[in-house]
C-alpha cells in the first residue's frame, strides 16, 4: 500500500468517453474499411478533400489495449530482407571482420588443447580431424548456417532475438503488459497457425497457462545470455593468449604481460566505438584467412595428402573405440574448434541470413578445413610439436608476418564478442532483467553498435584476472569449452520450440533436428563438464552471479508492475481530483512517467497530494518495450484523451524495441509534442465527420418522414447518435445510416471545420510548451510486506536495494535533465 497518503479507489476504470478513429489510437478492427486519413499539417487540407472517410471506423473503445494504427508503410520489412545480389556480396565480405574473428582464431589452440598428454598412436590424428571437420560441417555451416539464422527477430539474431520472436506469437512474458495493438506493428509479422495444425495452438495453450513453463523459459534465457556475456570475458583471455604466444622464446610470464597490455588497451579502446575501425575488420581478417589456406595448403604439398582420408566419418569410430574415455574427454579440446559459431547468429543483425550464409561456405569454411588438414600433416612428422602446432607449422620466411596478422586478428575476435556481450546487456535492460546502466550507442548506421562504460570496465579487470590466474590457454579452453556449448543447447531448445509454434515444421523433422543436434551437443556438454574442477567452472560462475542479478532485478520489476496494475487510479477519482478548487492549473506541459501501459499509475495523486498543482497540460508517459527489433518512428507514440476533455490530460503510451534509443530530451519532446498535435488534429477530423454524418442521416430520415421536423426527438435522436459514435460498439443500423450519409460529398466542410476546431487548441498546446516541459518522476522504495518470507525480505529489501542504489537512476537513463526534474517518492509493498 503506498504510503504518505489514503489510498485511492481501487477498481477497474470505466471506458471514457472518447471518439475517433484507428489512427488516433483506440478503434477497433472494421471489416472492408476504405482508407484511413492522417491528418498532419493544414497543408494537408486540399489533400484530404479527395479521400472517403469511413464512417464504420468510429466506433471506439476506451483502452490502450485497442489503440494502434494501421499506417500507410504497415507490413515493410526488414531492411535486408529483400537486396540484390552486389549488397550481398558486399554485406557478406563485411561479415568476415564482424562475424568470424572468434572462429577463425581457433586453429591458434585446438590440438594443443585435444591432446594435452600427447598424440599417441598416430590414426589418433585422424580421428581428431575428422571430428573437427565434421563438427564444423554439422554445427556451424548445417545447424547455424541453414537452420538458426532462419530464427531471426526480422533481421535479429541470438539468445533474446529468439525469446522475443516467442513472446510474440506465446503470451509467455512474465510481465502482463501485452496489447493486442502492438500485433499491427510493421515489425511484428506475426503468422497465426493454419487450422491444419492444432499442434501449435495446445503447445500455445499449455504454455501459457503454466507458470513454471513461462517461468522455465526465462530462466533459460537470461543463462544463455550470461553464458554469451561469459564468453566476452573468456574470448578475448584465450584468443589474445594464444596469439601473443608466438613469442614464446621470451617466457610464459612475458606472453601473459604483453597479453596484458593488449586487454587493456582493447578495452580503453571501446569507448570509440566497432564502427571507427570496422573498415579495416574485413581486410585484416581475410589475409589471416588467406594464411591459414596458404599455410595449411603448404603443410599438405609437404608432408603428404593422405590426412585427407579423415573425411570418412568411420575413423571417429575408431577413434573412440581405440581410446574409449580418453577419447570422450578429448572432445573438450575439439569443441574449441566451433567458438564463436553463436556470433553467426547474435551478429545477424548487421548484414543478413544470405550474406553470412555466402561468407560462411565460400570463404570461412574452406579456409578453416584446409587449415586443420595442414597442421595434421604437419604433425604426423612432427607429433612432439603439438604443443604449439601452429607456429611450428608456419614456414620461415612467413612468420613473423603471420604473427602479426594473428595478433591483429585475435584482437578483432575479442572485439566482437565484446561488442555483443555490450548488445545482449542492452537488450537484457529492456526484458527488465538488469538493472540501469549508460548505453552509449557509437554508430548512426549501425544501431546494434553500443557501448557499456560500466559493462566495459568490468569485463576489463575479469579478463586480466582470467588471463593472469590461468595462464595457459589449455587452462582457459576447459572453461571456455562449457560456455560455448552450452549456449549451443540452449539455442537448439529454443529453436525446436519456435519450430514447434512459430514455424509449425512437420514433426518428424522437429524430432530429426532436436534429437540429432541436442545428442551432439550433449555429448560435447557432458565432455567438458568433466573438467569442471579444471577451470570448467568459471562460466558457470559467472552465468550464476548474472543470472542472480538478473532474476532479482526482474523479480522486483515484475511485482512492481503488477502491484501498479491492480492499484491503478479510477477515472472517476482522477475527474474528482483535479475539478478540486484547492487543485491550481500551472502552466506548461507536465510529463509523469510511468510503467503503465493500463491505466493510470497510483503515483499521480501522490504528487498531487504533495504539490496541489497540475499542469495546463499533463501527459502520463508509458515507456514501453517491445519484443521486436524496431519500432518505426510512425508508429511509437499512441495518444488517447483522459476525460473530461477541457483539462486537456492525456495519456501516451512510447513504444520502443530492445534496439531503440530514446535519445535525447529535447528529441523526445518534440516528436511527442508534434505526435501530440497530430492526435488533436485527428481527434477533430473525427469529431467533426461524426457530426456530419449525423446530421446528413438526421435529414434523411426527415425528408423519408420517418423523423418530425422541428421534434425535440430530433434533438435526442443526434445527441444519441453521436454518443453511440464514442461507445464501444455500435450497431449496424447506426454503420449503415453512416455509410448513407458518407455518398454526399462534405469532405471540403468536414476538413475545414476540423482544422478551424483543432486551431484553438493547438495554439494553447504551443503555448504551454513555450511555458516549458516539465519531467515528473515517481520514484517508488519497494519494500516486502511484513508477512514475507525471509527470502523475499532479502531478495526485496536487499538484493534489490543494493543493486538499485549502485547503478544508475531513472532520470540518467532517460536523460531528464535536472533543472526541469521534480521528482516524488512513495513506498509499495509487496
Amino acid at each position: 500500500m503506498p504510503s504518505g497518503q489514503s489510498p485511492p479507489p481501487v477498481h477497474i476504470s470505466k471506458p471514457l468517453q472518447i471518439k475517433g478513429d484507428k489512427n488516433s489510437g483506440m478503434a477497433e478492427n472494421v471489416e472492408n474499411a476504405p482508407e484511413e486519413i492522417e491528418i498532419t499539417e493544414e497543408a494537408d487540407k486540399n489533400r484530404l478533400k479527395d479521400r472517403k472517410f469511413s464512417w464504420a471506423k468510429l466506433r471506439r473503445v476506451d483502452s490502450l489495449n485497442l489503440e494502434a494504427g494501421r499506417l500507410s508503410f504497415a507490413g515493410s520489412k526488414h531492411p535486408h530482407s529483400k537486396v540484390d545480389w552486389a549488397t550481398t556480396l558486399s554485406l557478406a565480405f563485411q561479415s568476415i571482420g564482424v562475424v568470424y574473428g572468434d572462429i577463425g582464431t581457433s586453429p591458434l589452440y585446438v590440438y594443443s588443447s585435444t591432446f594435452t598428454d600427447g598424440i599417441g598412436h598416430q590414426d589418433n590424428l585422424i580421428g581428431v580431424l575428422s571430428l573437427i571437420i565434421y563438427s564444423i560441417v554439422l554445427l556451424p555451416f548445417f545447424k547455424y548456417a541453414f537452420v538458426v539464422l532462419r530464427a531471426n527477430d526480422n533481421g535479429e539474431g541470438g539468445t533474446f532475438a529468439l525469446y522475443s520472436l516467442l513472446c510474440r506469437h506465446v503470451k509467455v512474458s512474465l510481465i502482463p503488459n501485452q496489447q493486442p495493438e502492438d500485433r499491427e506493428l510493421s515489425n511484428y509479422q506475426l503468422d497465426p497457425p493454419s487450422n491444419q495444425l492444432k499442434r501449435a495452438y495446445k503447445i500455445r495453450g499449455k504454455m501459457e497457462n503454466s507458470a513454471a513453463a513461462k517461468l522455465s523459459l526465462f530462466i533459460i534465457t537470461i543463462l544463455g545470455t550470461s553464458m554469451v556475456i561469459g564468453d566476452g570475458v573468456l574470448t578475448p583471455s584465450i584468443s589474445v593468449l594464444s596469439a601473443v604466444g608466438g613469442i614464446k622464446s621470451l617466457g610464459q610470464d612475458a606472453v601473459v604481460g604483453i597479453s596484458v597490455v593488449i586487454l587493456i588497451i582493447l578495452f580503453c579502446a571501446q569507448r570509440f566505438g566497432t564502427d571507427k575501425v570496422g573498415y579495416s575488420f574485413a581486410p585484416i581478417v581475410c589475409l589471416w584467412f588467406a594464411f591459414l589456406s596458404g599455410i595449411g595448403l603448404y603443410n599438405l604439398f609437404t608432408y603428404g595428402w593422405g590426412v585427407l582420408r579423415a573425411f570418412n566419418p568411420l575413423y571417429i569410430v575408431d577413434y573412440f573405440k581405440r581410446r574409449g574415455k580418453d577419447g570422450w574427454v578429448s572432445l573438450g579440446g575439439v569443441v574449441l574448434c566451433i567458438t564463436g559459431t553463436e556470433a553467426m547468429f547474435a551478429d545477424l543483425g548487421h548484414f543478413n541470413v544470405r550474406a553470412i550464409q555466402l561468407s560462411f561456405s565460400a570463404i570461412t569454411l574452406p579456409s578453416l578445413l584446409i587449415a586443420y588438414s595442414g597442421q595434421a600433416a604437419y604433425l604426423t612428422h612432427h607429433p612432439e610439436h603439438v604443443a604449439d602446432t601452429f607456429y611450428k607449422s608456419i614456414p620461415g620466411p612467413l612468420y613473423w608476418p603471420t604473427f602479426v596478422v594473428a595478433v591483429a586478428a585475435s584482437i578483432i575476435a575479442s572485439q566482437a564478442m565484446i561488442s555483443g556481450a555490450f548488445s545482449i546487456i542492452s537488450q537484457s535492460l529492456t526484458l527488465g532483467c538488469f538493472p540501469r546502466v549508460k548505453v552509449v550507442h557509437t554508430s548512426a548506421k549501425y544501431e546494434g553498435q553500443v557501448y557499456i562504460p560500466d559493462i566495459n570496465y568490468m569485463l576489463m579487470i575479469a579478463c586480466v584476472v582470467v588471463t593472469i590466474g590461468f595462464k595457459t590457454t589449455e587452462n582457459i579452453g576447459h572453461a571456455y569449452g562449457i560456455a560455448v556449448v552450452a549456449v549451443m543447447v540452449i539455442t537448439t531448445s529454443m529453436v525446436t520450440l519456435i519450430m514447434l509454434v512459430v514455424w509449425k515444421t512437420n514433426i518428424l523433422l522437429i524430432l530429426l533436428f532436436c534429437v540429432f543436434f541436442g545428442v551432439v551437443e550433449s555429448i560435447y556438454l557432458s565432455s567438458v563438464l568433466y573438467k569442471f574442477v579444471q577451470g570448467g567452472y568459471l562460466p558457470l560462475a559467472f552465468s550464476l552471479f548474472l543470472m542472480t542479478i538478473m532474476g532479482i532485478w526482474h523479480y522486483v520489476h515484475q511485482k512492481r508492475y503488477e502491484f501498479e496494475l491492480k492499484n491503478k487510479v479510477s477515472n472517476e477519482y482522477v475527474k474528482q481530483l483535479v475539478e478540486d478548487p484547492k487543485i491550481n492549473r500551472m502552466p506548461g506541459i507536465g510529463l509523469l512517467y510511468s510503467e503503465l501501459v493500463q491505466g493510470i499509475p497510483p503515483i499521480f495523486p501522490h504528487f498531487v497530494s504533495s504539490i496541489p498543482s497540475i499542469h495546463s497540460v499533463l501527459v502520463f508517459v508509458s515507456i514501453k518495450k517491445l519484443p521486436i527489433s524496431k519500432v518505426a518512428l510512425e508508429e511509437r507514440f499512441l495518444f488517447r484523451h483522459v476525460e473530461p476533455r477541457e483539462h486537456r490530460m492525456f495519456r501516451c503510451v512510447v513504444r520502443y524495441s530492445y534496439k531503440d534509443s530514446m535519445g535525447t530530451p529535447d528529441v523526445f519532446e518534440q516528436q511527442l509534442i508534434e505526435k501530440l498535435k497530430e492526435f488533436i488534429r485527428h481527434e477533430h477530423y473525427i469529431a467533426e465527420g461524426a457530426r456530419e454524418a449525423v446530421e446528413q442521416t438526421t435529414a434523411l430520415l426527415v425528408n423519408n418522414g420517418k423523423l418530425e421536423k422541428g421534434n425535440s426527438k430530433r434533438a435526442v435522436f443526434v445527441e444519441e447518435t453521436l454518443n453511440q459514435t464514442s461507445q464501444p460498439r455500435t450497431s449496424s443500423a447506426s454503420i449503415q445510416s453512416f455509410n448513407a450519409a458518407r455518398s454526399t460529398n462534405s469532405s471540403s466542410r468536414i476538413v475545414s471545420a476540423a482544422i478551424a476546431g483543432a486551431e484553438e487548441e493547438l495554439q494553447f498546446i504551443e503555448k504551454a510548451k513555450d511555458d516549458g516541459v516539465i519531467y515528473l518522476l515517481g520514484e517508488a522504495e519497494v519494500m516486502a510486506e511484513p508477512k514475507s518470507s525471509c527470502m523475499k525480505k532479502i531478495i526485496v529489501d536487499y538484493g534489490y536495494k543494493f543493486l538499485r542504489r549502485n547503478f544508475r537512476q531513472g532520470e540518467k537513463v532517460m536523460m531528464i535533465p535536472h533543472s526541469r526534474l521534480l521528482r516524488v517518492g512513495m513506498t509499495y509493498e509487496i
